[in-house]
């Protein structure tokens, strides 16, 4: 590891960021200098600029993706090299207006059921019954299952945790499941050829995001589903579900551990109620055509 790439994780760890924040804060300053074939830290200000307009431009990435990237260049820039560039305070990612998928409670059943691995069935179906994030399920550990209160301790995003009720069909599953594997630490230890056992008794940690991704994408091909979904499309489906079942939209906020009500409120544009109340003014509108 390079001197510099070192003193940039030391000053993401002092801030408190988290190892996954680190890792993706340090990813786009190494893609930064790749793309351009020098070190960082002797970038000019306009092949910032020059960058930001590739990968709008030319890659097109997403919103999210061009907004880690822009995170993760302007700490390096202004916190590590101290470099207080104006380039960097007007960037400005564009918003995306697409609504996310969100898959039917007969289609969440359909690809819960053609999950074939039981590690990863079980952290899915939790995961949806949680409305959990991919990670903040697949790190759920053994004492973070409050059955008394019937609540899961949530270790969320940014360390900020919560707590969500957790059903007790849920709840059996998971008792279950645990039973299989009897580990003191992870409910979801990541699996090896040689079985859940082994790989305890080797140290093993928890499920991994691509192992999950994977497994739901071969889940959805096994069930029929055609849409374009993955693991954060059953969080998607949670609150929507919920708030078609009439649950407050702001105790799905506080489940779903949103710090604004209006990152919530995408919700209410994907329950069937409003997609009902167009129907028969519709109707009516082509009939005779």
């Amino acid at each position: 590891m390079s001197p510099l790439r070192q003193r940039m994780i030391q000053d993401m760890q002092l801030r408190g960021f988290s190892a996954r924040t680190q890792e993706c804060y340090a990813a786009a300053v190494r893609q930064l200098a790749e793309h351009h074939h020098t070190s960082p830290d002797r970038l000019t200000e306009e092949h910032l600029r020059q960058y930001f307009l590739y990968l709008a431009n030319e890659k097109k990435v997403a919103r999210a993706t061009a907004t880690i990237a822009l995170c993760g260049i302007k700490f390096f820039y202004e916190h590590t090299l101290q470099r207080q560039w104006t380039t960097l305070r007007f960037i400005r990612p564009p918003r995306e207006k697409k609504l996310p998928v969100v898959l039917s409670r007969e289609e969440v059943r359909r690809a819960l059921a053609a999950v074939r691995i039981s590690v990863y069935r079980a952290c899915l179906t939790t995961i949806y019954a949680g409305g959990l994030r991919l990670l903040e399920g697949a790190h759920l550990q053994v004492p973070d299952i409050d059955s008394d209160r019937m609540m899961l301790h949530i270790h969320g995003k940014g360390k900020k945790d919560r707590y969500v009720p957790l059903p007790e069909p849920t709840l059996h599953l998971l008792r279950a499941f645990w039973r299989t594997h009897r580990s003191p630490l992870w409910l979801f230890p990541a699996p090896t050829r040689h079985g859940l056992k082994h790989s305890l008794a080797h140290n093993g940690g928890p499920v991994t995001r691509s192992s999950l991704q994977s497994a739901f994408r071969r889940a959805l091909e096994r069930a029929g589903i055609v849409k374009r979904a993955h693991v954060h499309t059953l969080r998607h489906s949670y609150a929507t579900h919920l708030l078609e079942a009439g649950v407050n939209l702001r105790i799905i906020q506080e489940n779903l551990g949103h710090g604004s009500a209006r990152t919530t409120q995408i919700y209410t544009h994907l329950t069937r109620e409003v997609r009902a109340t167009l129907t028969d003014p519709l109707n009516l509108l082509m009939q005779g055509l």
